[in-house]
């Protein structure tokens, strides 16, 4: 074995003790609040809407102007009927599988699937409609208020 091999050896080992003695206490580093704030997931809390999803409001107020995010829950078997809403929303499938569709002709045979992962936008004044079909489906949706949405004319 020669020295360099050994000397290297011995510095990763060192780094690896050192870092293990940093955080074996097992306390975690205090945040400052100032700076940043969590939201743990058994901490935001859920409301149920009259049509059978649930939100969960994040940021802002989406009934007022300005900024809001908001987590929409679609639960399975669950669907909108055509609708628009005044301003751009720019949405995130979260988890499940969610379900969209556009027009005024509602067509939920003709839905197109949305997998978790991907990146949505609904344009303002725009008729879209979607929902959740075999699972229950998380999306977030950012977009500024007041969020309204006006049924569309159903051909």
């Amino acid at each position: 074995m020669n020295l360099r091999t050994t000397s290297g050896r011995w510095a990763g080992f060192a780094a690896v003790a050192v870092l293990t003695a940093c955080y074996s206490d097992g306390k975690a580093a205090e945040l400052d609040p100032k700076a940043i704030s969590i939201k743990l997931p058994e901490q935001i809390k859920w409301v149920a809407n009259p049509g059978g999803s649930e939100s969960a409001v994040l940021v802002g107020d989406p009934a007022k102007p300005g900024l809001y995010v908001v987590l929409n829950k679609w639960k399975a078997h669950h669907n909108s009927k055509p609708h628009s809403h005044p301003n751009d929303r720019f949405i995130t499938v979260i988890s499940g599988t969610w379900w969209v569709g556009t027009g005024s002709d509602y067509k939920p045979d003709e839905f197109k699937p949305v997998p978790a992962g991907s990146f949505v936008t609904h344009f303002g004044k725009e008729v879209h409609y979607d929902g959740a079909k075999e699972g229950d489906v998380i999306l977030q949706i950012v977009g500024i208020g007041p969020a309204t949405s006006t049924p569309a004319i159903v051909r």
